[in-house]
């Protein structure tokens, strides 16, 4: 009969029927995704505020322009590359980077800020994305991450080089969540080609390597990492390597007491000494090691016991594919996330000075640690506008630098008493996924 629907257009019709009357209901249960384009939409609208109404700061860009252009001009010499605030200390990826920017932009400071508050967003999207796929932090809470006065200026009213360097290692994060690990590597390696602080991550990054991948797939990955170093160094070390290497990756380089953010309660001739700097970092390494054995490693019977369950991929015949074994035990990702974020934490509150630029070092992960311990809504709520106080007390003093140490302190003890949960998800039989998507 002519105008008469098949059965099969009838299902059709249906389905999307059904798809209609389900999509609505699924964003009220979970407003994670709509709230966070929300949230986009409107830090877009308030960084253009910011740039076309707020003075612009003078800090460390004309520094960056005279390096760039010393490299620019034939210069390989990294003791040589100069600015009005001192030599060059960054990696050379900085440069590369810095001299897109000064073509992008002329070197002024205005398109420049353009292209940041462009910076901005894509770090925050990329931010949110990590936290929506996470199932750690509440929906409302999400807009924490847009409510830092010290993070705006960071990236729109400084043009500090650790906003890019952030946005990359959030790249290699999102990337880890999909189990991209050797494209993550390569990313996280161009984080660090940028500003070394990157690598505050890398002894959870090293961890979660080795639980993910068999040892093939860990040093391949590394591998990869380290051939972006030499790639990017390359120029310099075929030139001046010693002056490269000395002044790109100086850690024991000590920075001044009077613009540290925390420890501005030591007296100065203890915070430059040598002895604090080893007290400190003694604290790091025993940290970081308390936390991989009766933290991250938990459920494998401690770091000992991990590695003996791994001991037999030493053994493992070259013709094995690094996704033979890597498959079988997959990490969530609240457990990457997680492990990254508190290595990262334990850095931060070791750190013999933080720069006001370096709140962007651990700014994004404050909520997701806070609702990472056991507290109170109320008492994260506290924290979290504690440690913004105190990073925008200028200059710092003794009292907010003691209540910065302390808020993170209680941060700190907070994950320490946090339940740890089963690193690894459970692998579902296909057949049933299939029977959940149509149940």
């Amino acid at each position: 009969m002519a105008g008469a629907s098949s059965p099969a257009s009838l299902r059709a019709s249906r389905n999307r029927q059904l798809g209609k009357e389900t999509i609505l209901p699924d964003l009220l249960k979970n407003p994670k995704l709509p709230f966070a384009f929300a949230l986009i939409l409107a830090d877009a609208i308030l960084v253009g505020l910011i740039i076309a109404y707020v003075p612009y700061t003078k800090i460390d860009w004309d520094a960056y322009m005279s390096q760039v252009s010393g490299f620019l001009g034939g210069e390989r010499d990294y003791g040589n590359l100069k600015g009005d605030t001192g030599p060059l200390v960054y990696p050379a990826g900085f440069l590369y980077l810095y001299s897109a920017v000064q073509n992008l932009t002329g070197g002024q400071v205005y398109p420049a800020q353009i292209l940041f508050g462009v910076l901005y967003i894509v770090n925050l999207g990329i931010v949110l994305f990590i936290y929506v796929k996470t199932d750690v932090v509440p929906w409302w809470a999400l807009c924490l991450l847009c409510l830092s006065k010290r993070i705006h200026s960071i990236f729109v009213l400084r043009l500090f080089n650790d906003c890019f360097a952030m946005t990359l290692l959030h790249s290699s994060m999102a990337l880890f969540l999909y189990r991209k690990w050797h494209l993550g590597m390569l990313v996280f390696s161009g984080a660090v080609s940028i500003k070394m602080n990157v690598l505050l991550y890398a002894p959870p990054l090293l961890l979660l390597l080795l639980k993910a991948m068999n040892i093939i797939g860990v040093v391949s990955a590394l591998a990869g990492a380290a051939l972006v170093q030499i790639l990017v160094g390359l120029p310099f070390l075929m030139t001046y390597p010693v002056s490269y290497i000395a002044n790109a990756f100086d850690l024991g380089r000590v920075f001044i007491h009077f613009w540290s953010v925390n420890f501005k309660f030591v007296p100065e001739r203890v915070f430059v000494s040598k002895e604090f700097a080893v007290c400190l970092l003694i604290a790091h390494l025993c940290l970081l090691a308390a936390f991989a054995n009766y933290k991250w490693c938990k459920h494998e019977g401690g770091i000992i016991g991990f590695m003996r369950s791994r001991h037999f991929f030493l053994m493992l015949p070259s013709s094995l594919s690094i996704s033979d074994v890597s498959a079988s035990r997959i990490l969530t990702k609240e457990h990457i996330v997680t492990t990254m974020f508190v290595g990262n934490f334990i850095g931060i509150v070791c750190a013999r000075s933080l720069h006001y630029q370096f709140y962007s070092w651990y700014f994004y992960s404050l909520p997701y640690l806070l609702w990472r311990t056991p507290f109170p809504t109320w008492l994260r709520l506290i924290l979290f506008l504690g440690i913004e106080l105190c990073w925008n007390v200028y200059p710092s003093t003794p009292a907010s630098s003691g209540l910065l140490l302390c808020l993170h302190f209680i941060i700190l003890v907070g994950l320490w008493l946090a339940p740890s949960d089963d690193p690894y998800q459970l692998k579902e039989d296909p057949k049933s996924q299939i029977h959940k998507k149509h149940k």
